[in-house]
């Protein structure tokens, strides 16, 4: 993080008005739709339908559904994992993606149009992981996952892929398992074989115990994801209270609208303070999981990942 300089970009502002019309017509639709209440049984079946369906939409609108599902395996334990790889080429890199969902939904799937992008824009592998969701598999179980297809992946990549070098990244809940993940590999002694991670509107902070924090006690994520245990200050679940020495360089990504835009400054000071490689971008009228919007402001997002995960990965 650069002193004084802005988290903003000046040229985003030419995204604002339209950014400012999309969201206003958005919630003038919700305001007609009964949204399915996730905490109760029969509303998280609903909305795990719903997603389904979305997600079905989503691969059978593709015009190349060029992905193959394959299986990582590290000591026993075994993970799911969906691959998208370039069409043509020998890939310049990998990127272990991270889906979001707030810990109870999502599947790997669900990216795949952002995935088939960023394989094909930056000349890279993508592997998203499908790891276990709450309430039925409460932490760890997504940590021990994402970790899995982590290493996996470091032993595995340069045979599959042609090249060692590795990203990592998340949306959401996604971004939080890819901060996890790095901090248990940093623990292995391996982190420095990541080049970079890329985190997109990530929760930090779990404990209900901070400014940041409060602004999320009490969701249902947390407590399907995390609310079986006492002090959620661990930081296996809530990173920003962790040793944040001697991670890759991070970019964080986060709407200026986002309930999440506080925890993500503060995650991304602490690991500055830390000696961390950080660069935050924060956009403009823009709401948690804009990046996945039809705007020109989530357009802008999506291509500074992109430059900046192909800055990273060509240094690596």
């Amino acid at each position: 993080m650069q002193g004084g300089r802005s988290l903003i970009d000046a040229k985003l502002a030419a995204h604002v008005e339209e950014s400012r019309a999309f969201y206003a017509a958005r919630a003038a639709g919700r305001d007609t739709e009964s949204q399915p209440d996730p905490s109760t049984p029969e509303g998280l079946q609903e909305a795990r339908a719903q997603e389904q369906q979305r997600v079905r939409d989503i691969v059978s609108a593709s015009p190349r559904p060029a992905v193959f599902e394959s299986l990582s395996e590290v000591a026993g334990r075994r993970v799911p994992v969906r691959i998208l790889a370039p069409e043509s080429g020998t890939a310049r890199g990998v990127y272990l993606d991270i889906h979001g969902g707030g810990f109870y939904m999502g599947s790997p799937a669900r990216g795949d149009e952002h995935h088939r992008s960023l394989a094909q824009t930056v000349g890279i592998a993508v592997v998203s992981v499908d790891y276990r969701l709450a309430p039925e598999h409460p932490w760890p179980a997504a940590s021990d996952d994402c970790e899995t297809a982590a290493l996996w992946l470091l032993e595995e990549a340069e045979k599959r892929f042609g090249t060692g070098r590795m990203a990592i990244g998340g949306v959401s809940a996604g971004a939080t398992l890819a901060m996890t993940t790095l901090l248990r590999l940093r623990d292995r002694g391996v982190a420095d074989r990541v080049a970079g991670a890329a985190l997109q509107f990530g929760v930090y902070d779990m404990s209900g115990q901070t400014p940041a924090g409060r602004l999320l006690d009490g969701e249902f994520f947390i407590q399907a994801y995390a609310g079986h245990v006492a002090d959620r200050t661990n930081p296996d679940i809530s990173p920003a209270y962790g040793d944040l020495r001697g991670l890759p360089p991070v970019l964080f990504v986060v709407g200026n609208l986002d309930v999440l835009l506080e925890d993500n400054l503060v995650m991304a000071a602490r690991l500055s303070a830390a000696g961390g490689d950080v660069d935050v971008r924060v956009y403009p009228e823009s709401p948690h999981g804009f990046t996945f919007h039809p705007t020109a402001m989530a357009s802008a997002a999506v291509r500074d990942i992109e430059s900046w995960l192909a800055d990273r990965l060509r240094g690596a």
